[in-house]
């Protein structure tokens, strides 16, 4: 009898750890035509999205979760092969026999297997559209003159949710292509120095494309409260703060 209290004991100790592990990051849950879209905020450029019984990891890191106590992805997306969002050891974790993976041709150097999508890329992904948009540096470089993101290496993705379209930037400036984007419901734009955008870069890439919300991420030290000042005045933007830095 004793022994098998303490199995019940460490097993709902266990459940609860899992679920406290997922239940710390912050949620929001989007209508859609086909059902809720929850959008777990993890971290830096670290997402996740449930829709239609669906689990889809973007640009998974060790460093800002556990991902043995998350769901196994049915589709992760990487943006590029930086190590703040390519991990292998966060990918052997959720990745099974049946995940696909989206990746860019750089990624696939340390990646076994996928779809690669380049940048303008159209294609359907388990269902859902997809797009691959360029993701670029115009005016952050490196102290050799080499921009941290070069032009056609790296992909930000609009996914299709239904009738939402999500449009997650990766690592990038505000570009001509992103200043063109149409029909954008819901948009993650990174916003820390050097690598991606001012808080006025983004918010000047809002003003073009409109999305009806707008999540600055991966913002490291930058205060997004400025994004929320600049923007204030635009009723057409909604800007989400979350835990993303």
């Amino acid at each position: 009898m004793y022994a098998k209290t303490l199995l019940i004991c460490g097993l709902f100790a266990l459940l609860t750890t899992t679920l406290s592990a997922q239940e710390s990051f912050e949620k929001d849950t989007i209508k859609t035509s086909e059902g809720n879209l929850v959008i777990t905020f993890i971290a830096h450029a670290t997402l996740m999205f449930e829709f239609n019984g669906m689990v889809i990891h973007v640009d998974p890191v060790s460093d800002y979760a556990d991902y043995s106590r998350l769901p196994d992805a049915d589709i992760i997306f990487l943006t590029h092969e930086h190590g703040d969002h390519l991990d292998l050891k966060a990918l052997k974790e959720i990745r099974t026999d049946k995940t696909v993976v989206v990746l860019t041709e750089r990624c696939t150097r340390k990646v076994d297997g996928g779809i690669v999508m380049k940048n303008g890329d159209h294609r359907m992904v388990e269902g859902l559209k997809v797009e691959a948009v360029p993701a670029y540096n115009i005016v952050h470089k490196r102290s050799n003159g080499q921009p941290f993101h070069p032009k056609g290496v790296g992909n930000g993705y609009i996914i299709e949710f239904g009738d939402k379209r999500v449009y997650i930037a990766g690592d990038t400036e505000n570009t001509p292509e992103m200043k063109k984007l149409k029909g954008i419901d819901i948009a993650f734009l990174p916003m820390n120095l050097p690598y991606t955008m001012t808080p006025e870069m983004v918010a000047d890439a809002a003003k073009s494309f409109k999305p009806k919300i707008l999540y600055p991420y991966h913002y490291g030290s930058t205060d997004p409260n400025r994004l929320v000042e600049l923007l204030k005045e635009n009723r057409e933007i909604e800007v989400r703060i979350r835990k993303m830095r």
